[in-house]
């Protein structure tokens, strides 16, 4: 095997009251910025996740996009949100706000799990900021959840959670991190061993944090909350409402969300292509992004022989 790439470079982004950590590629103050026109991507990782998680994809796709990746508010190395909040339409509106800030036009979307919540309550939300969207094992809710997916309202639980965390933490952070590559990958041999050493210090660095329990906690209740939700702006109801030209992605052997669900993905999004990958876990993008790649480059082949046809305003500040 090849040794992995380098994970692309960031900045700390102020969005005018709060900061996110983004990861470019081409690097936009290098001397390989992105070529004038060149149509803007944003990812968006999952729970535990950061943007390094978008690095080899980003790599197939960076030719073609001018390709930002953030990490949410409290994970990767980005602070907290002022105000402490961990939920979806909060996770949401900072993606708004940064999107808004980049002032690019319509961005092609792009999340996992956690990540697949927020890009779907962004899209429904403000339709004119998303030329496409794609979607990698969201965590939508579903009526048969994976028992890997069920530690998460567990954690959620108060005072029952931050001690499950300490007692998370008081494992070798070896353990831990392969214990995740299991719980992620269909075949953990997949995952690049050059990369297990940056992820341990990274996990390291992390427990050192003091927000860093908190965020996890957080977002296991966020999640739980979403799943629970019932009113015209629960998940599902907000997957109707989108109405960009969507890419929705399973893999055959997620642990966490279940495959199935595509089926009712294929009825919710009014404009999608529904994929299950064969062999593959939760993060796709990161155990096949080559076949990733390929579902996306198709997306944006079919969004390009319409899109001369569609407008995309952006909206007035406010």
């Amino acid at each position: 095997m090849t040794e992995p790439i380098p994970h692309w470079p960031g900045r700390l982004v102020d969005l005018g009251g709060q900061q996110v950590y983004l990861r470019s590629a081409p690097d936009p103050e290098g001397p390989q910025a992105p070529e004038e026109g060149a149509e803007p991507a944003l990812f968006v990782h999952g729970l535990e996740g950061s943007s390094r998680n978008w690095t080899d994809l980003i790599d197939l796709l960076r030719a073609r996009l001018a390709c930002d990746a953030v990490d949410l508010p409290g994970f990767g190395d980005s602070p907290p949100r002022p105000d402490g909040r961990y939920s979806v339409a909060a996770f949401a509106k900072t993606v708004i706000a940064l999107i808004r800030h980049q002032r690019r036009g319509p961005v092609h979307l792009i999340g996992n799990s956690l990540g697949g919540a927020v890009c779907v309550k962004v899209a429904a939300a403000r339709p004119e900021l998303i030329r496409t969207l794609t979607l990698i094992s969201p965590a939508l809710p579903d009526l048969h959840p994976r028992l890997d997916l069920l530690r998460f309202p567990v954690i959620g639980l108060p005072r029952v959670g931050p001690r499950l965390i300490r007692q998370y933490q008081a494992t070798q952070p070896e353990r831990r991190v392969a214990a995740v590559i299991a719980t992620c990958y269909s075949n953990p041999g997949l995952y690049p061993q050059a990369r297990f050493a940056a992820e341990v210090a990274e996990l390291n660095r992390r427990d050192s944090l003091e927000y860093a329990a908190a965020a996890l906690v957080g977002s296991a209740r966020a999640l739980t909350a979403e799943f629970l939700r019932t009113d015209r702006h629960s998940p599902w109801r907000d997957a109707a409402r989108v109405t960009a030209p969507t890419l929705v992605i399973y893999g055959q052997h997620d642990r966490l969300v279940d495959p199935r669900a595509a089926g009712r993905a294929a009825h919710a999004f009014r404009d999608a292509r529904i994929v299950v990958l064969p062999r593959t876990g939760h993060i796709a993008q990161m155990e096949h992004p080559g076949l990733v790649a390929a579902e996306i480059g198709i997306l944006l082949d079919g969004a390009a022989s319409t899109v001369s046809a569609r407008e995309f305003p952006l909206a007035p500040a406010g």
